[in-house]
Formats: C-alpha cells, sequence, structure tokens
C-alpha cells in the first residue's frame, strides 16, 4: 500500500513538473510575443518619422523647385517714374519700354508673352540695353525674331553689351536688325522730337569692343571723353543707353539726366534686406544691381534683365521689363 502510494506521489509530481514547465514556457512565450509586439510597433513609429521626415523634405525640394521655375520664367513690369523740369512738357507722359540682357531666352513661343507684356505697356519707344543675345549659346534667329514684331509695337533703339562684343555674328545681326527697322546707336546721338520741342537720346556701344578685360582702368575716361563729344548740348534733357552700371560715375560727370542700364542681372541671387549677390565687372555684393540709383542730377535705372547666361538660375530675381514715364514737375 505505501509502495502504490509513493508511485501515486511521483507520478503527481511528474505531471505538476510537466504542467509548470509547458505553463512556464507559455508564459516566456507570451512575454516574447508582448516584446516582439513593443519592438514592432516601435519600428512603425520609427518609419512613420522617417516617411514623414522623407515627405517633408520632398514637399520642400518640389516648393523650391517650382519656385525656381516660376522665378526665371514668370515676367514682371517694374514701373519708374522720372520727374524734371528739364523734361519738355511736350514729353510729359513719355513712356520708355526697356529690354535688356535677354540672352536669347524665350517667354512663350517666339517669345510672345514678352511681346504681350510690351504691347500692354503702350511704350512710346522700346530701348534694348545690351546682350540681346548670348555669346556662349548663339541663336541670333530668336533674337531677330523678336525685334521684328517689337517694331510693330514702338520705334525700337538698341545699343549693345559685352555678349554681342565677343559675338563672331555681330555684324550680320546689325545688318539684319537695321533691315528690320530697328535702330542700332553705336556711339550716337539722335533727337527725339514732338510737337516742337525734343530730347537727346544717346546710345553707347559696350566698352568691350574697343578694350577688351580694361587691365589698366581706362574705360572710364574713354567712356567720358565719348559722352563730352556726344552730349554737346546743355539745355536738351539727355537720355543715355549704355550697358554698363558700373560707369554711372562718369555718367554723373557728364551731367547725364537720365540712363538705362543692365548688365548687372539684379545681382543674379537677391537676398532679403542684402540685395544681388554677384555681378559681371562688380564681383560680391555689387553696387549697382537693380532699380533707380540718383547722383545729383543724374538718376540711372538698372534693369534686372530677362536671361541668364554664366550662372543659368536666378533667385528671389523675376525676369523684369522696366517702363519709365517722363514727367515734367511743372505739369
Amino acid at each position: 500500500m505505501r509502495d502504490l502510494l509513493m508511485l501515486d506521489l511521483s507520478f503527481l509530481d511528474m505531471i505538476f513538473i510537466k504542467w509548470k514547465k509547458s505553463y512556464l514556457s507559455d508564459s516566456d512565450k507570451r512575454k516574447s510575443r508582448r516584446t516582439a509586439e513593443i519592438i514592432t510597433e516601435d519600428g512603425k513609429r520609427e518609419n512613420m518619422k522617417k516617411h514623414l521626415k522623407l515627405c517633408v523634405i520632398s514637399s520642400i525640394f518640389f516648393a523650391l523647385l517650382v519656385y525656381l521655375i516660376w522665378g526665371n520664367t514668370a515676367l514682371t513690369v517694374s514701373n519708374i517714374k522720372i520727374s524734371s523740369s528739364r523734361i519738355p512738357i511736350a514729353f510729359s507722359g513719355f513712356r520708355i519700354a526697356q529690354v535688356s540682357d535677354l540672352h536669347n531666352a524665350e517667354f512663350g513661343k517666339g517669345n510672345r508673352k514678352l511681346l504681350e507684356l510690351l504691347s500692354e505697356s503702350k511704350p512710346d519707344i522700346i530701348a534694348i540695353t545690351g546682350d540681346l543675345v548670348d555669346a556662349g549659346h548663339t541663336d541670333i534667329g530668336v533674337a531677330l525674331d523678336f525685334a521684328k514684331e517689337a517694331v510693330k509695337i514702338a520705334p525700337v533703339y538698341y545699343v549693345t553689351g559685352n555678349h554681342e562684343a565677343s559675338l563672331s555674328q555681330y555684324d550680320e545681326l546689325k545688318i539684319e536688325l537695321k533691315t528690320i527697322g530697328v535702330i542700332v546707336l553705336e556711339d550716337e546721338a539722335v533727337q527725339l522730337k514732338y510737337d516742337t520741342e525734343e530730347i537727346t537720346l544717346i546710345g553707347l556701344s559696350d566698352p568691350d569692343f574697343t578694350i577688351k578685360g580694361d587691365i589698366f582702368g581706362e574705360v572710364p575716361a574713354m567712356v567720358s571723353t565719348k559722352l563730352n563729344n556726344l552730349a554737346d548740348d546743355e539745355n536738351s534733357y539727355t537720355i543715355l543707353l549704355s550697358h554698363r552700371p558700373e560707369l554711372f560715375e562718369s555718367y554723373v560727370h557728364c551731367n547725364i539726366d537720365l540712363v538705362l542700364s543692365g548688365h548687372a542681372h539684379g545681382g543674379q541671387f537677391r537676398l532679403p534686406f542684402i540685395g544681388g549677390l554677384i555681378a559681371p565687372n562688380q564681383g560680391l555684393f555689387p553696387q549697382y544691381d537693380a532699380g533707380l540709383y540718383t547722383s545729383g542730377s543724374t538718376n540711372m535705372i538698372v534693369s534686372r534683365g530677362l536671361g541668364n547666361s554664366i550662372i543659368p538660375i536666378r533667385f528671389n530675381n523675376r525676369p523684369e521689363v522696366v517702363v519709365i514715364e517722363l514727367l515734367n514737375m511743372d505739369c
């Protein structure tokens, strides 16, 4: 009987041990499952964070890309009024549309958008202040197609920029422009007449046609000499078309009333509260990059231009047409 009882107890112990092992094993499995679930949830959270960061970065990059494309193709008009008692009364309200630094760019097929904008501005004349073409990727056909339509809007006056000075086809371009009806001014002065009154319009060829690189700083004196010979009527209100804004002191010295210039491309990258970052012949943080500058009786308007050249993009610097309205202060 005792042996039977001991056998039963041993049997019960075996069952209990097996149950305990089984229970502990199940408990471990449950713990493992809970641990795995926690790890899985943490992994999901990390993945969600990564996806969210990627979405934010992608959205910022996409928005920046759209802004860059828009900022390089969306034309704008800058309206500037110039008042002076020297402006003849007959020319009060006279409007000049300034086109600068096109560099073979096209805004719409055949520059349709640019031409529409010019037409809507209702200019009395259109002034092209250099770099109509780009020496690096020249297609004079684009320039000529634009000029053919521009002369239908208003008389077109044109001066060269540094890119024309580097262009092997410049003579061909000049002949074709004249044939179309564009008035090409190469160190020349013409009189614009309205009723019985007139103003003087001077056009300077780019200095690179004469002195390439200007290592010895001869250009300012050369430009002053030209202007003194061309602006010989002190009583006439004088407008100068000249590609180079960095020669402002020479223009002031020669008592030019109004200068229309370009070349600086608005400083290419315009920084808030600072202005342009870099410009040809002026370097970093150029002094004359965009807008109106005044010294004494001389006003100079620097167009931000339309196209790009060596640096292929602009930032915060939309391509512009400048529309200038002359006003007699006594009217």
